[in-house]
Protein backbone atom coordinates (compact mmCIF):
# COMPACT_ATOMS: atom_id res chain seq x y z
CA UNK A 1 0.00 0.00 0.00
CA UNK A 2 1.29 3.26 -0.94
CA UNK A 3 2.06 6.00 1.62
CA UNK A 4 -0.38 8.66 2.65
CA UNK A 5 1.25 12.30 3.12
CA UNK A 6 -1.15 14.34 4.67
CA UNK A 7 -0.71 18.31 4.99
CA UNK A 8 0.41 19.85 8.18
CA UNK A 9 -2.25 22.62 10.12
CA UNK A 10 0.77 24.97 9.86
CA UNK A 11 1.07 24.76 5.54
CA UNK A 12 -2.90 25.10 5.63
CA UNK A 13 -2.56 28.06 7.61
CA UNK A 14 -0.19 29.84 5.48
CA UNK A 15 -2.14 28.89 2.58
CA UNK A 16 -5.25 30.10 4.27
CA UNK A 17 -3.58 33.27 5.15
CA UNK A 18 -2.16 33.99 1.41
CA UNK A 19 -5.92 33.30 0.04
CA UNK A 20 -7.34 36.11 2.58
CA UNK A 21 -4.80 38.66 1.87
CA UNK A 22 -3.31 37.97 -1.79
CA UNK A 23 0.26 39.12 -0.97
CA UNK A 24 3.01 37.04 0.38
CA UNK A 25 4.00 39.59 3.03
CA UNK A 26 1.38 40.19 4.13
CA UNK A 27 0.32 36.40 4.64
CA UNK A 28 3.37 36.10 6.26
CA UNK A 29 2.85 38.89 8.90
CA UNK A 30 -0.50 37.50 9.61
CA UNK A 31 1.06 34.28 10.65
CA UNK A 32 4.26 35.62 12.35
CA UNK A 33 6.93 34.34 10.47
CA UNK A 34 9.28 35.78 7.48
CA UNK A 35 8.22 35.65 4.21
CA UNK A 36 10.25 32.97 3.18
CA UNK A 37 9.32 30.81 5.37
CA UNK A 38 5.57 30.79 4.28
CA UNK A 39 6.60 30.69 0.83
CA UNK A 40 8.55 27.37 1.66
CA UNK A 41 5.68 26.40 3.11
CA UNK A 42 3.73 26.17 0.87
CA UNK A 43 5.71 24.92 -1.66
CA UNK A 44 6.35 21.69 -0.16
CA UNK A 45 2.71 21.54 0.47
CA UNK A 46 2.36 21.79 -3.59
CA UNK A 47 5.13 19.03 -3.51
CA UNK A 48 3.33 16.84 -0.96
CA UNK A 49 0.43 17.08 -3.06
CA UNK A 50 1.77 17.24 -6.14
CA UNK A 51 -0.03 19.85 -7.75
CA UNK A 52 0.52 23.53 -8.47
CA UNK A 53 -2.10 25.62 -6.00
CA UNK A 54 -0.40 29.27 -6.40
CA UNK A 55 0.73 30.51 -9.75
CA UNK A 56 3.61 33.08 -8.74
CA UNK A 57 4.19 36.13 -10.66
CA UNK A 58 6.75 39.31 -9.44
CA UNK A 59 3.37 41.36 -9.32
CA UNK A 60 0.23 38.98 -9.15
CA UNK A 61 -0.26 36.09 -6.72
CA UNK A 62 -3.01 34.39 -8.49
CA UNK A 63 -4.62 31.24 -7.06
CA UNK A 64 -5.56 28.12 -9.63
CA UNK A 65 -9.03 26.72 -9.60
CA UNK A 66 -7.71 23.64 -7.75
CA UNK A 67 -5.96 25.86 -5.25
CA UNK A 68 -8.79 28.23 -4.54
CA UNK A 69 -11.12 24.65 -3.76
CA UNK A 70 -8.09 23.76 -1.72
CA UNK A 71 -7.01 26.78 0.35
CA UNK A 72 -11.42 26.84 0.94
CA UNK A 73 -10.93 23.28 2.23
CA UNK A 74 -7.96 24.02 4.32
CA UNK A 75 -9.92 27.08 5.35
CA UNK A 76 -12.83 24.56 7.19
CA UNK A 77 -10.22 22.03 7.99
CA UNK A 78 -8.82 24.88 10.58
CA UNK A 79 -11.99 26.01 11.80
CA UNK A 80 -12.37 22.25 13.00
CA UNK A 81 -8.87 22.16 14.74
CA UNK A 82 -9.81 24.92 16.05
CA UNK A 83 -12.89 23.69 17.66
CA UNK A 84 -11.29 20.70 18.60
CA UNK A 85 -9.11 22.80 20.69
CA UNK A 86 -12.47 24.62 22.47
CA UNK A 87 -13.68 21.55 23.18
CA UNK A 88 -11.10 21.02 25.15
CA UNK A 89 -10.79 24.71 26.53
CA UNK A 90 -14.75 24.26 27.60
CA UNK A 91 -14.56 21.10 29.22
CA UNK A 92 -11.90 22.73 31.76
CA UNK A 93 -11.94 26.49 33.46
CA UNK A 94 -14.75 28.81 32.07
CA UNK A 95 -14.12 32.14 29.86
CA UNK A 96 -10.06 31.17 29.65
CA UNK A 97 -7.90 30.83 26.48
CA UNK A 98 -8.04 32.85 23.59
CA UNK A 99 -11.31 33.94 22.06
CA UNK A 100 -11.30 36.46 19.03
CA UNK A 101 -14.65 39.21 19.25
CA UNK A 102 -14.95 41.72 15.97
CA UNK A 103 -17.11 44.54 17.26
CA UNK A 104 -18.73 47.12 14.84
CA UNK A 105 -17.31 50.28 15.15
CA UNK A 106 -20.27 52.00 16.30
CA UNK A 107 -20.40 49.91 19.34
CA UNK A 108 -16.39 49.63 19.98
CA UNK A 109 -15.69 52.54 21.24
CA UNK A 110 -18.63 53.30 23.43
CA UNK A 111 -19.04 50.10 24.88
CA UNK A 112 -15.36 48.55 25.11
CA UNK A 113 -14.25 51.09 28.01
CA UNK A 114 -16.92 50.55 30.43
CA UNK A 115 -16.76 46.58 29.85
CA UNK A 116 -13.09 45.26 29.42
CA UNK A 117 -11.90 46.55 33.32
CA UNK A 118 -14.85 44.11 34.22
CA UNK A 119 -14.12 41.55 32.69
CA UNK A 120 -10.57 41.62 32.70
CA UNK A 121 -10.85 41.27 36.32
CA UNK A 122 -13.71 38.97 36.38
CA UNK A 123 -12.31 36.66 34.09
CA UNK A 124 -8.29 36.94 33.96
CA UNK A 125 -7.21 33.52 31.99
CA UNK A 126 -9.29 35.20 29.18
CA UNK A 127 -7.02 36.91 25.94
CA UNK A 128 -9.54 38.17 23.95
CA UNK A 129 -8.43 39.72 20.89
CA UNK A 130 -10.36 42.65 19.47
CA UNK A 131 -11.04 43.03 15.78
CA UNK A 132 -12.93 46.67 14.76
CA UNK A 133 -14.79 46.13 11.64
CA UNK A 134 -18.06 47.03 9.90
CA UNK A 135 -21.02 44.40 10.43
CA UNK A 136 -20.45 42.46 6.84
CA UNK A 137 -16.81 42.18 7.29
CA UNK A 138 -17.43 40.73 10.79
CA UNK A 139 -19.95 38.48 9.64
CA UNK A 140 -18.05 37.27 6.96
CA UNK A 141 -15.09 35.99 9.36
CA UNK A 142 -17.26 34.18 11.56
CA UNK A 143 -18.76 31.89 9.00
CA UNK A 144 -15.16 31.86 7.41
CA UNK A 145 -13.41 30.82 11.09
CA UNK A 146 -11.43 34.13 11.13
CA UNK A 147 -13.35 35.34 13.83
CA UNK A 148 -14.87 33.45 16.93
CA UNK A 149 -18.01 35.73 18.01
CA UNK A 150 -19.25 39.04 17.22
CA UNK A 151 -20.45 42.30 18.94
CA UNK A 152 -23.34 44.03 16.44
CA UNK A 153 -26.36 45.42 16.41
CA UNK A 154 -29.52 44.16 15.15
CA UNK A 155 -31.32 43.70 12.30
CA UNK A 156 -28.32 42.51 10.03
CA UNK A 157 -28.37 39.27 8.39
CA UNK A 158 -25.33 37.42 9.71
CA UNK A 159 -26.14 33.89 8.44
CA UNK A 160 -26.90 30.85 10.25
CA UNK A 161 -25.92 31.74 13.85
CA UNK A 162 -26.45 31.63 17.44
CA UNK A 163 -28.18 34.86 18.32
CA UNK A 164 -27.88 36.14 22.51
CA UNK A 165 -29.82 39.68 22.54
CA UNK A 166 -28.17 41.96 25.13
CA UNK A 167 -30.27 45.30 25.44
CA UNK A 168 -31.92 47.62 22.94
CA UNK A 169 -29.72 50.98 22.23
CA UNK A 170 -32.43 53.85 20.88
CA UNK A 171 -31.60 56.22 18.31
CA UNK A 172 -31.01 59.99 18.40
CA UNK A 173 -31.32 63.53 16.56
CA UNK A 174 -28.65 65.25 17.11
CA UNK A 175 -28.63 68.79 15.85
CA UNK A 176 -27.13 71.89 16.57
CA UNK A 177 -29.31 73.66 18.91
CA UNK A 178 -29.71 75.21 22.46
CA UNK A 179 -30.91 72.43 24.98
CA UNK A 180 -33.59 74.73 26.31
CA UNK A 181 -35.18 74.91 22.84
CA UNK A 182 -35.44 71.45 22.12
CA UNK A 183 -38.35 69.51 22.45
CA UNK A 184 -38.23 66.40 24.76
CA UNK A 185 -38.57 63.80 21.48
CA UNK A 186 -38.46 63.84 17.79
CA UNK A 187 -41.40 62.67 15.78
CA UNK A 188 -40.05 61.08 12.99
CA UNK A 189 -42.21 63.02 10.29
CA UNK A 190 -39.96 65.99 11.47
CA UNK A 191 -36.63 64.56 9.96
CA UNK A 192 -35.84 66.72 7.13
CA UNK A 193 -34.52 63.92 4.89
CA UNK A 194 -32.31 66.92 3.01
CA UNK A 195 -30.28 67.68 6.32
CA UNK A 196 -29.93 63.81 7.46
CA UNK A 197 -26.23 63.28 7.47
CA UNK A 198 -24.86 59.66 7.57
CA UNK A 199 -22.16 56.78 7.88
CA UNK A 200 -20.93 55.46 4.08
CA UNK A 201 -22.40 52.35 3.04
CA UNK A 202 -21.17 49.12 5.08
CA UNK A 203 -22.28 50.19 8.38
CA UNK A 204 -25.49 48.55 9.62
CA UNK A 205 -26.07 52.00 11.91
CA UNK A 206 -27.15 53.65 8.21
CA UNK A 207 -29.70 51.52 7.86
CA UNK A 208 -30.93 51.68 11.35
CA UNK A 209 -31.29 55.36 11.11
CA UNK A 210 -32.97 54.73 7.44
CA UNK A 211 -35.73 52.41 9.37
CA UNK A 212 -36.21 54.96 12.10
CA UNK A 213 -37.54 58.02 9.73
CA UNK A 214 -39.95 55.54 8.62
CA UNK A 215 -40.47 57.82 5.07
CA UNK A 216 -39.69 56.78 1.41
CA UNK A 217 -37.59 59.96 0.70
CA UNK A 218 -35.55 59.48 3.04
CA UNK A 219 -33.02 57.11 1.54
CA UNK A 220 -33.01 59.11 -1.98
CA UNK A 221 -32.39 62.14 -0.13
CA UNK A 222 -30.25 61.60 3.10
CA UNK A 223 -26.22 62.35 2.55
CA UNK A 224 -24.04 59.99 3.03
CA UNK A 225 -20.31 60.45 4.80
CA UNK A 226 -17.18 58.49 6.45
CA UNK A 227 -17.04 55.98 8.38
CA UNK A 228 -16.82 58.20 11.68
CA UNK A 229 -19.73 59.10 14.17
CA UNK A 230 -17.20 61.51 15.81
CA UNK A 231 -16.82 62.96 12.54
CA UNK A 232 -20.57 63.37 11.78
CA UNK A 233 -21.15 64.73 15.01
CA UNK A 234 -17.68 67.93 14.55
CA UNK A 235 -20.14 68.46 10.79
CA UNK A 236 -23.35 69.03 13.23
CA UNK A 237 -21.65 70.80 15.59
CA UNK A 238 -20.47 73.34 12.82
CA UNK A 239 -24.40 73.85 11.57
CA UNK A 240 -23.71 71.37 8.35
CA UNK A 241 -26.72 69.13 8.69
CA UNK A 242 -28.35 66.74 11.41
CA UNK A 243 -27.54 62.99 11.78
CA UNK A 244 -28.68 60.16 14.10
CA UNK A 245 -26.49 58.69 17.73
CA UNK A 246 -26.93 55.56 19.27
CA UNK A 247 -27.66 56.09 22.86
CA UNK A 248 -24.83 54.44 24.11
CA UNK A 249 -22.29 57.06 21.77
CA UNK A 250 -24.15 59.69 23.79
CA UNK A 251 -23.82 57.84 27.40
CA UNK A 252 -20.33 57.74 26.49
CA UNK A 253 -20.17 61.56 25.83
CA UNK A 254 -19.58 62.21 22.28
CA UNK A 255 -21.43 65.30 22.31
CA UNK A 256 -19.27 66.31 25.21
CA UNK A 257 -17.11 69.86 24.32
CA UNK A 258 -19.85 70.13 21.48
CA UNK A 259 -23.14 73.15 21.21
CA UNK A 260 -25.18 69.61 19.51
CA UNK A 261 -28.28 68.66 21.03
CA UNK A 262 -29.55 65.05 20.74
CA UNK A 263 -33.58 64.11 21.56
CA UNK A 264 -34.52 60.36 21.26
CA UNK A 265 -36.63 59.72 18.07
CA UNK A 266 -40.05 58.34 18.36
CA UNK A 267 -41.35 55.08 16.88
CA UNK A 268 -41.03 51.37 16.95
CA UNK A 269 -38.01 51.71 14.54
CA UNK A 270 -35.80 53.55 16.37
CA UNK A 271 -34.10 51.53 18.41
CA UNK A 272 -31.14 49.07 17.26
CA UNK A 273 -31.30 45.59 19.58
CA UNK A 274 -27.34 44.80 20.51
CA UNK A 275 -26.14 41.22 20.32
CA UNK A 276 -23.29 38.72 20.69
CA UNK A 277 -23.59 36.14 18.13
CA UNK A 278 -20.84 33.06 16.94
CA UNK A 279 -21.17 30.09 15.26
CA UNK A 280 -24.55 27.22 15.62
CA UNK A 281 -22.77 24.22 17.57
CA UNK A 282 -19.62 25.87 18.66
CA UNK A 283 -18.28 24.00 21.96
CA UNK A 284 -17.69 26.92 23.53
CA UNK A 285 -21.36 28.19 23.53
CA UNK A 286 -21.11 28.25 27.43
CA UNK A 287 -18.08 31.02 27.25
CA UNK A 288 -20.18 33.13 24.66
CA UNK A 289 -22.74 32.64 27.28
CA UNK A 290 -20.97 34.13 29.77
CA UNK A 291 -19.22 36.46 27.90
CA UNK A 292 -22.81 37.65 26.75
CA UNK A 293 -23.74 38.49 30.40
CA UNK A 294 -20.34 40.48 31.46
CA UNK A 295 -22.01 42.86 27.82
CA UNK A 296 -25.39 42.67 28.96
CA UNK A 297 -24.92 44.80 32.43
CA UNK A 298 -25.37 47.95 32.13
CA UNK A 299 -24.75 49.34 35.54
CA UNK A 300 -20.95 51.07 35.92
CA UNK A 301 -17.88 48.86 36.13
Amino acid sequence: MAATYLPTLKQLQYLVALKEHGHFGRAAEACFVSQSTLSSGIRELETLIGVTLVERTRRVVRFTPLGAAVGDKARRVLREAEELGDMVRAAGQPLSGEMRMSVIPTIAPFLLPRILPRLRHDYPDLKLFLREEPSGAACEGLNNGRTDCVLLALPYPCGDVAIRPLFDDRLFLAFQGIEGDAPPAIPAAAIDPSRLLLLEDGHCLKDHALAACDRPGVRAEAAMLGTSLHTIVQMVDNGLGITMLPEMAIRAGILDHSSVVARPVEGEEAVRRIALVWRRASPRERDFGLLADVLARRDPA
